[in-house]
């Protein structure tokens, strides 16, 4: 029974977090001739960045989540930083430091909202990383990311698999149950309806975990049934239409 229990205390069993790290095994153990270099992409909300926070801590990844604003020098900083290492002068001798630490040390590379790197031509870069050390380099981004790194061919031909990111089911929605509204039951009828109106976001559903657990907690309850959740409408980030005016 206690080697059970990190499991529930962890988002190891959501499935999109499970297909993560299966992706990158596979590159991590894929055939010396073939490509190291993967996608995970999705619809935001979908726990794309969830995923990768666990697989940080479960392959001892270096992990960089890139910003609209970064260019080509303040990615290499960054991915520096992540390895503990000095920043040098030239971009140049950036890759090169980093390229050399991630062949040393057998560790991925994950870089979260990787859209940016396409959107600002800095993806040739990563692939010089993953040319020069020959590492797992593990690019998440949204939906489009696919077809974006299309226009950089030797990027798009180094790719290992692609694998996209699913919307929750209902194991997912009782999962983050037992780890967001522990001591709360729920019934499956508020669980199916709560899914529905998620539309697969995990991040939608931990929101309307929320706030069940808040109208448990209000009400004195431990078993919330859908006489007690009554006409309450849960979110599901559609946005409000306009108000008219007075």
């Amino acid at each position: 029974m206690t080697n059970n229990m990190p499991l529930y205390n962890t988002v190891a069993p959501l499935r999109n977090v499970a297909a993560l790290v299966e992706l990158i095994e596979r590159v991590q153990g894929r055939a010396l001739n073939l490509p190291g270099m993967a996608t995970f992409y999705g619809p935001s909300g979908f726990g794309k960045s969830f995923s990768a926070i666990f697989a940080t801590n479960k392959f001892q990844a270096i992990t960089v989540q890139v910003k609209s604003t970064w260019t080509r020098k303040k990615l290499c900083q960054a991915i520096l930083t992540e390895m503990g290492l000095p920043k040098v002068t030239t971009v140049s001798d950036m890759v090169d430091d980093i390229s050399q630490f991630l062949a040393m040390h057998d560790r991925p590379l994950i870089i979260d909202e990787a859209d940016f790197l396409v959107q600002r031509k800095m993806i040739e870069i990563v692939r010089d990383i993953h040319e020069g050390s020959g590492a797992p380099v593990i690019l998440i981004g949204e939906e489009l990311l696919p077809q974006k790194l299309k226009t950089w061919e030797r990027v798009h031909g180094r790719m290992l698999d692609w694998v996209a990111a699913e919307p929750a089911d209902m194991s997912d929605v009782k999962h983050l149950m037992r780890l967001y509204v522990p001591g709360i039951q729920i019934a499956p009828e508020i669980l199916d309806t709560m899914l529905k109106a998620s539309h697969g976001s995990i991040r939608r559903i931990r929101v309307n975990l929320e706030q069940v657990r808040e109208m448990a907690l209000v009400n004195g309850l431990t078993d919330v049934g859908s006489n007690d959740w009554g006409q309450r409408q849960f979110f599901t980030g559609t946005a409000p239409a306009p108000r008219r005016a007075v």
